[in-house]
């Protein structure tokens, strides 16, 4: 059965209602209804309390009251590997909002600016198709995870219990199950719905309200996130439930005034703690729920699996590459098209990969469905993606791009030695500054031009070595090196034109 299949089927309750504000009731799946449709940062301090002024005029009389000097930040998110949502108790519900998260350096916003870039999918708020779209729910993973048992999240749930989850743009809301896993897996991989309705609360409150946050969101005891979690450490699907429903209202609230828009509309990137929350949706949904697949990778061959982390990457658009959103990447052996799918929604560029392995190759075109309904319902506008089968050293709609590329990524630390020597032939069609990463240098350590090596292709590369720190890649823990080199003909035509 084919991930395309279930994307398709998966998703083909979603009907469009004529009402958005529901009421989310718990029932068991088999009577639940069908799918319902359900910052911009001051410039300078002189604009703040002008903007929050303007911002609660709007609010006013309703739910939502906005505090100033609201000091409270989400945690940062952790990647499913990296650990789970410690709930607490109530008393400690507020603490880790207490620690001087706010002072995190925010590098989606400090970078330089690439005002070409605008982030907010502006299909995602208008009422086109209902906000109705393929997608798969996070309430499909129990069904579509065979690796995995699921039971209800608590005792004396109804099994399958439902709740509905709105998100910042006019779109179904996703549909979850209160549910866990009866045992972990042993990659530490299962899906936790609750936690993973934290995650996305904490997103919003940090990058699609205005600042000072809206008490009603982010108040350090009160705010959603730490009424859910008190919710769950009661252990009751009613209290779970009020808050959901709560959220949805407000959420909807604000949309419907454009605070939400308005923020978007002030961004030229997104952070990268909020692109790793989309693109780790993405890849629970599709990628993760198929990862048997990847082990037909051979050790020894140029088909060995291995990935460069989320956090790795945005270093290397952001500050290795200061890749903009007019300009085009390209991944060469892309894998499922994590990298491929970052470079789109962090940078806004044209993103393109290029992968062999027929099961990767399926996982990654899955992945990509799912990625562009993710990015439609966080309400983000991301660069097109296109994805290639096949051997990128022959494959003739990757030979016509390389020479309009701007970066070209190429994981190659378990390439062979010939693979290698023929990717820098390769590189010999790239236009003039065009950036090569990678995990082993092209070019021999010591390398110079002279008479006899002059047609090298080593000599149109200019080599910075660079040093990786530890949970940067998929294969180790350990630090490593990495290099990014540029094309630069300077040289070469100096030390031609010198001994003529």
């Amino acid at each position: 059965m084919s991930f395309n299949y279930l994307l398709k089927n998966t998703s083909a309750k979603a009907q469009p209602l004529q009402i958005r504000k529901e009421s989310v009731s718990i029932k068991p799946a088999s009577r639940l209804p069908s799918l319902k449709d359900v910052a911009r940062p001051p410039k300078g301090q002189h604009l703040q309390l002008r903007k929050a002024q303007r911002t609660e005029d709007k609010v006013r009389g309703t739910t939502t009251r906005l505090v100033k000097n609201q000091n409270v930040r989400p945690r940062k998110r952790q990647t499913p590997s990296q650990g789970r949502t410690d709930f607490g108790s109530e008393e400690s519900e507020g603490e880790e909002d207490q620690q001087g998260l706010r002072k995190k350096l925010k590098p989606g916003l400090e970078q330089k600016s690439d005002l070409k870039r605008h982030v907010r999918n502006e299909k995602a708020f208008s009422e086109e198709d209902d906000g109705i779209f393929p997608m798969v729910h996070a309430g499909d993973i129990p069904f579509l995870d065979k690796a995995t048992k699921y039971i209800p999240a608590f005792e004396g749930l109804p099994e399958n219990t439902e709740l509905l989850l709105q998100y910042p743009s006019v779109s179904q809301r996703e549909r979850y199950l209160l549910v866990k896993p009866r045992t972990k897996r042993s990659d530490n991989n299962d899906f936790n719905a609750l936690e993973d309705i934290i995650h996305v609360m904490r997103q919003v409150i940090e990058h699609y309200l205005p600042e000072p946050k809206p008490e009603l969101f982010a108040h350090e005891t009160s705010g959603f996130p730490q009424r859910l979690k008190r919710a769950i450490n009661h252990k009751s699907g009613q209290e779970i439930k009020s808050v959901i429903d709560d959220w949805n209202d407000a959420l909807c609230e604000l949309r419907s005034k454009a605070i939400i828009s308005d923020v978007l509309d002030g961004y030229h990137s997104i952070h990268p703690e909020l692109v790793e929350r989309i693109l780790s949706q993405a890849c629970a949904r599709t990628v993760s729920l198929g990862v048997k697949s990847l082990r037909e990778y051979e050790n020894g061959t140029d088909n060995v699996y291995g990935e460069l982390l989320p956090r790795f990457v945005s270093e290397i658009l952001r500050q290795d590459t200061q890749i903009r959103s007019d300009q085009i990447f390209v991944d060469l052996g892309s894998g499922v098209g994590n990298v491929v799918l970052q470079a789109a929604l962090e940078v806004g560029c044209d993103s393109w990969g290029c992968e062999m392995m027929k099961n990767t190759c399926d996982l990654a075109e899955a992945q990509q469905v799912e990625f562009e309904a993710r990015c439609r319902l966080w309400g983000l506008a991301a660069g097109v993606v296109h994805l290639e089968r096949g051997d990128f050293m022959t494959n003739t709609v990757i030979a016509g791009i390389l020479p309009k590329a701007d970066v070209v990524l190429v994981n190659n630390q378990a390439f062979t030695p010939q693979l290698n020597e023929k990717l820098t032939s390769l590189f010999l069609d790239l236009k003039e500054g065009c950036l090569i990463v990678s995990l082993k240098s092209f070019v021999p350590a010591g390398h110079k031009i002279n008479s006899r090596n002059l047609y090298s292709p080593f000599n149109v590369l200019e080599v910075d070595q660079k040093e990786y720190y530890s949970g940067c890649v998929s294969w180790t823990d350990a630090p490593g090196t990495y290099y990014v080199s540029r094309k630069d003909t300077r040289k070469l035509k100096a030390f031609a034109a010198k001994n003529e």
